[in-house]
């Protein structure tokens, strides 16, 4: 995988690129009136969603953390607090998130956060050879290997997802 940067540098792109982690950006036309922005990237870019994962804040008995699921589930918030050894789990507020993480709703990374908090990436990301996470704003993807994002954001890897 080559490593590729140009004009796309974001705090993630920046936090590879220190790192020497070969990555890939997929940069796409990202339209505003897009809902779920982790399915327009699969689409647009033509990736299978199982492939493609969204970055989500939450809180587990008062502590932020963030979990990293494929666009093609959910985030089962009761795993998500398991697997951190705490009860329950709840989405973070949004506002919270933006200014925790140092990106926008949408653009969320799990790479280069302004502020790192404990992560967990599904399981189902080591059955790929790459995955695609959010680049650091909106419209930009980068594909990596699952291994280097679990190694860079020094997160745990456990069964979190919903629509197994």
């Amino acid at each position: 995988m080559a490593r590729k940067q140009a004009s796309q540098g974001t705090p993630a792109t920046a936090a590879l690129a220190a790192a020497g982690v070969p990555f890939v950006l997929h940069p796409y036309h990202h339209d505003p009136a897009t809902a779920s922005y982790g399915m327009e990237a699969a689409e647009v870019l033509g990736i299978d969603p199982a492939r493609v994962f969204k970055t989500l804040m939450v809180d587990v008995d008062g502590q932020l953390a963030v979990g990293v699921v494929p666009v093609s589930g959910n985030l089962d918030l009761k795993a998500m607090a398991a697997s951190l050894g705490g009860k329950k789990a709840a989405m973070a507020d949004s506002a919270v998130a933006e200014r925790r993480t140092g990106y926008v709703l949408g653009g969320i990374s799990p790479l280069g956060q302004r502020q790192a908090a404990r992560t967990v990436v599904d399981d189902s990301a080591l059955e790929q050879e790459t995955v695609l996470v959010s680049g650091g704003r909106r419209g930009l993807d980068i594909e990596l290997d699952p291994r280097d994002l679990i190694r860079l954001t020094g997160a745990i890897s456990a069964p979190i997802r919903t629509g197994r």
